[in-house]
């Protein structure tokens, strides 16, 4: 089972949106915020509460498929302006990128935008818009799975690492 058929949360509990805030320097004014705003996306820094691994669309789907089918799953994930973006412990982002610079059979993994300490990622509505796609912010990104909890399990750099090489040395007409 993968998690386009796999019964995912697609809307933020109060509990995912506490965890989404404690990244935020300022988390009770980020709930304020979304309390006015519902429907806006929102910039978070990254580093504090999770990191976030930016891939293309459809490579970020066959990692997916990967960490589901390989058993841990996977943590919250939003797919933004064509990318999805895989959240992941915090620290994990340079890690990453240095476990792909150094290994020669990572080559074959599309570049990835590894984002941690000091960076900033744009993160879908914590509320699903209730209009339809006149509602301002509505289409900027969705939720393919929300935070749900106040400490979601987030993967390791290893654990996305070996997830991508799998993905990249899977046929593309497998899917």
């Amino acid at each position: 089972m993968d998690i386009w058929t796999y019964q995912s949360v697609e809307h933020v509990t109060v509990a995912g949106e506490a965890w989404l805030a404690s990244a935020s320097e300022y988390p009770r004014s980020m709930r304020a915020l979304w309390e006015s705003r519902p429907w806006a996306p929102t910039v978070l820094p990254c580093g504090r509460a999770f990191d976030v691994i930016s891939m293309p669309a459809l490579f970020g789907r066959r990692v997916l498929d990967e960490l589901w089918a390989s058993g841990p799953g996977c943590g919250p994930v939003a797919a933004v302006r064509g990318r999805t973006l895989l959240f992941v412990q915090p620290g994990a982002a340079p890690r990453l990128r240095r476990l792909l610079a150094w290994e020669e059979w990572a080559r074959d993994v599309p570049p990835l935008l590894c984002h941690g300490k000091g960076d900033t990622v744009t993160v879908p509505s914590p509320q699903r818009p209730t209009a339809g796609p006149d509602l301002p912010g509505h289409g900027p990104g969705r939720w393919i799975v929300a935070p749900e909890s106040r400490e979601p399990w987030l993967p390791g750099a290893s654990v996305v690492l070996w997830a991508c090489v799998r993905a990249a040395r899977e046929p593309v007409d497998a899917l």
